[in-house]
């Protein structure tokens, strides 16, 4: 959970998470709806996916015992080199070495390592380095090590302007003594994040039910609900796309109607105004044609399904009983970092 993830916003996804599922094999027994739903919000929806995956491998292969042995870590779902060394020296006491975004800052900074982390020339430099740290700590004293990077990185020796003067080996850091602390590690200039405009459809039956739709499981937010909808083409009217995204998507030709909201959402690598309306069936029947599943919902089910924060914003408006007159956009900005949510975009 902590991939791409502050600590803050974990906690509570994690209470949740290991009340739900307190061990390997209650994990395992899941379904992936129950998964996404406890995950849903969490963003970067392949952890949660490669977390199903891999309790079912780990009890299915290795009788519900996480192995201590790294070639058979790595061949689980969503194991990598980071994630082996760290479960193999935290939890075995295994001469193995860490390197994730906090201990890469860190030893930037002790080492003055003038080359882009980005790269893989000093990708291999500071695997190289966390290996030998390791192989010369104590035997009993590697997790502890592993732990200290990760965490100095963290708390003291953060990316914007590290607290040097609490850091306990200052005296040995390059960067400090140098006065170049601030500029390592080197970042490559950022790009401006690209907007796009996305339309919601809010679609009801004769029942008063909603129409969701599960996205394809391979896919951005795979297996997680929604409303039907997908990205507007650039320039095309909003109008339109709601006609042409739901036709393409569920086979339903609709008109849309009163707007229910306009959420406005940063991801990682871009943005999106959602736009969120009503739509009336002109013709047609609900099928899945560009997604997994469809299904007619009533509106007090709609909280049990796995949404994305943009259609759990839409699910509150309309429990909300707001009325169907144009109302107040909804507006909202979130700056963490989660799944693209790019409803069919390839």
């Amino acid at each position: 959970m902590l991939q791409q993830t502050q600590v803050a916003t974990v906690v509570p996804y994690f209470e949740r998470w290991m009340a739900r599922f307190p061990d390997v094999s209650s994990l395992a027994a899941a379904t992936s709806d129950d998964v996404l739903r406890i995950w849903a919000g969490l963003g970067y929806y392949a952890r949660a996916r490669n977390l199903h995956r891999m309790a079912q491998e780990i009890v299915a292969r290795h009788g519900g015992m996480i192995p201590s042995e790294k070639k058979a870590l790595l061949a689980l779902p969503g194991i990598g080199r980071y994630t082996a060394g760290a479960i193999l020296s935290l939890a075995f006491g295994q001469r193995e070495p860490v390197l994730d975004g906090n201990v890469r800052r860190v030893l930037c900074r002790v080492y003055d390592i003038a080359g882009d982390p980005a790269e893989a020339a000093t990708e291999r430099q500071l695997w190289q380095l966390a290996t030998e740290l390791v192989m010369s700590a104590p035997e009993d004293a590697v997790g502890d090590l592993n732990e200290g990077l990760m965490e100095s990185g963290a708390l003291i020796c953060t990316p914007g302007e590290p607290d040097c003067a609490a850091c306990p080996i200052d005296t040995m850091c390059l960067a400090h003594a140098r006065g170049v602390e601030a500029e390592r590690p080197v970042k490559r200039p950022r790009a401006r994040p690209p907007h796009y405009d996305a339309a919601a459809a809010v679609i009801l039956d004769e029942a008063g039910r909603y129409l969701l739709i599960q996205r394809p499981a391979a896919g951005l937010l795979g297996g997680l609900w929604g409303f039907p909808g997908g990205v507007l083409q650039e320039g095309e009217v909003v109008a339109e796309g709601f006609a042409r995204t739901v036709r393409e998507q569920i086979g339903l030709e609709v008109a849309p109607g009163d707007p229910i909201a306009r959420i406005r959402h940063a991801y990682t690598h871009f943005r999106i105004t959602l736009h969120a309306s009503r739509c009336r069936i002109i013709a047609g029947e609900a099928q899945p044609l560009r997604c997994a599943a469809v299904r007619w919902v009533d509106v007090g089910e709609l909280t049990g399904y796995a949404l994305p924060v943009t259609d759990a914003k839409i699910v509150q408006t309309l429990q909300l009983n707001i009325p169907r007159a144009p109302a107040l956009p909804l507006e909202t900005t979130s700056t963490k970092p989660c799944a693209p949510d790019l409803r069919g975009r390839r």
